[in-house]
């Protein structure tokens, strides 16, 4: 009798929900960063400013945020620049949002591979986590030269902390947020194309619950339990008062980020399990 051990691929019934495969994900590492690379390549293909995009975008936010919300609206920023305050939130919020954007039609934009070859499907949400990586380390270095600037040309005074520690882990609750919250919502844009533009707006709008244009402090008590229902809010503070030591920190709230985050990442990973078996069919 063969030895099934001595075969590489094995024909198997049809998995169980729970069957996640992380060891093929390992196996497929290569394909994951031939995606990252293609990811990176095919979306400033054919631009005049390639790259430079990626400061462009953030810095164009940002000005337009301090002339609106700081100038026009005199909303408090912590005794920070405006620069500064809105440069933070932006940088972080980017990265979110892009991840969640990005992830949430990645079975229809990728049907067309999807449909002919096999590999781990979990794969290709994953490799837009990364390649989104890359770009918010770009952005990242940008918020950090212009703490820079300020702080040796301006003379404005800010006060990192300890507390900067905590960054590693800020940017994995934000990967994984938007990865889970993206799945999630993968399995709606499969059936109703239309669901992706009003992924998009709806992520526009969720930028104002967040603290990216105002600090939590300001925030009326009326409204504060709403604001810091969303997740990204004790992320986004956490960030701002480890680097620039403004912001309403507490462990509870980054404990309540993380849980939250925990639970839609586990939630997306099961429900993109689900779906990618019989996807196909529908899209």
């Amino acid at each position: 009798m063969t030895d099934p051990s001595r075969h590489r691929w094995h024909i198997k019934p049809q998995a169980s929900l729970l069957d996640l495969n992380f060891k093929d994900i390992w196996e497929y590492r290569d394909l994951m960063l031939l995606l990252v690379r293609r990811d990176f390549v095919s979306f400033y293909k054919q631009t005049i400013l390639g790259p430079l995009w990626f400061f462009i975008q953030p810095l164009l936010q940002t000005l337009m945020f301090t002339f609106v919300f700081a100038r026009l609206a005199g909303i408090s920023t912590d005794g920070l620049p405006p620069v500064l305050f809105y440069l933070a939130g932006v940088t972080a919020w980017n990265y979110f949002a892009d991840c969640l954007t990005k992830t949430s039609t990645v079975f229809r934009d990728n049907a067309h591979i999807f449909g002919k070859v096999y590999f781990p499907r979990l794969i290709m949400p994953l490799s837009i986590v990364i390649s989104n990586l890359v770009r918010f380390g770009v952005q990242m270095l940008l918020f950090l030269v212009a703490m820079l600037f300020f702080y040796f040309f301006k003379g404005v005074h800010f006060a990192p902390n300890v507390y900067i520690l905590l960054f590693p882990v800020l940017v994995l609750l934000m990967a994984a947020m938007g990865l889970g919250a993206g799945m999630i919502i993968s399995a709606l844009t499969t059936k109703y194309r239309d669901l992706a533009f009003l992924i998009t707006f709806g992520i526009q709008l969720l930028m104002y619950a967040t603290t990216v244009i105002y600090p939590l402090s300001r925030v009326k008590q009326d409204y504060r339990p709403f604001i810091e229902a969303n997740p990204m809010t004790a992320i986004i503070e956490c960030f701002r008062y480890g680097f620039l030591g403004k912001g309403t920190f507490s462990w509870m709230s980054v404990g309540y980020s993380a849980l939250a985050t925990g639970v839609m990442l586990i939630a997306g990973t099961l429900i993109f399990n689900k779906v990618e078996k019989d996807f196909v069919d529908t899209v």
